[in-house]
């Protein structure tokens, strides 16, 4: 019995340096990241890129590269750290985030976005959602970001009985048309593609550094849709 613990340890010790500083799988709970991500799609998620990080406290020991613009990053959820959360990197410390009208600038410049279509997709227990797709492409360095992300024409900017109150709120002005938040240093503003259908910075504010967990770039599996199987996240 002993001799057998000890045959389990190395590979429990890799198991646990894997997912604590290179990559960990996760699950896509709901559909705010449509159209790009869908319930049941199974992820990877790079832990080492955002550089690497002292397990629980989560601080950047060897810095590796830099959180960029469009990225999708997975984060523990700022009111409530011991839950994930998934989402789109849209401002960087110092940035001026502003969404009004279903329009995003960023530090004073519209980001440009392509009508391509419509995109329909049933939520689990509710009826057929019909969504506009737009193709969003976000400043970003070393080169500029390009996605889908989806808008319901009908639908409010936000919901104000959804907004908290939360760290730096004095940061962001809400209107009736939409908000802008400034962002604070070692923070950063995300938001969901599927812009309609999203709890997200708007209604929680901002995200410290010390919460991000790493940057989604693989589907491994779906088991709904093989066909989504080894698609890279964009």
């Amino acid at each position: 019995m002993v001799d057998n613990a000890k045959g389990f340890f190395p590979i429990i010790l890799v198991v646990f340096l894997l997912r604590s500083f290179i990559a960990e799988p996760f699950q896509i709970p709901s559909s705010s990241m449509r159209p790009g991500l869908i319930v049941g799609d199974f992820i990877l998620v790079n832990k080492f890129t955002y550089g690497i990080r002292v397990p629980v406290l989560n601080k950047v020991m060897v810095p590796v590269h830099e959180v960029a613009r469009g990225d999708v990053a997975v984060f523990n959820f700022p009111p409530n750290p011991r839950v994930d959360y998934i989402k789109r990197v849209i401002g960087l410390p110092g940035d001026t985030v502003e969404y009004r009208n279903k329009s995003l600038t960023i530090n004073g410049k519209a980001v440009p976005d392509v009508a391509d279509g419509t995109y329909d997709y049933l939520e689990q227990g509710l009826a057929m959602i019909r969504n506009d797709q737009y193709i969003e492409t976000l400043p970003s360095t070393p080169e500029a970001k390009t996605y889908k992300v989806l808008k319901i024409p009908q639908a409010p900017v936000y919901d104000p009985a959804q907004v908290r109150d939360f760290p730096y709120r004095d940061n962001c002005q809400y209107a009736e048309d939409g908000f802008v938040c400034k962002v604070p240093q070692g923070h950063y503003f995300m938001l969901g593609d599927n812009r309609d259908n999203s709890l997200d910075g708007r209604y929680w504010g901002f995200v410290a550094d010390d919460l991000l967990v790493g940057k989604a770039f693989l589907i491994w599996m779906n088991f709904g849709d093989f066909s989504r199987i080894g698609m890279k996240i964009e």
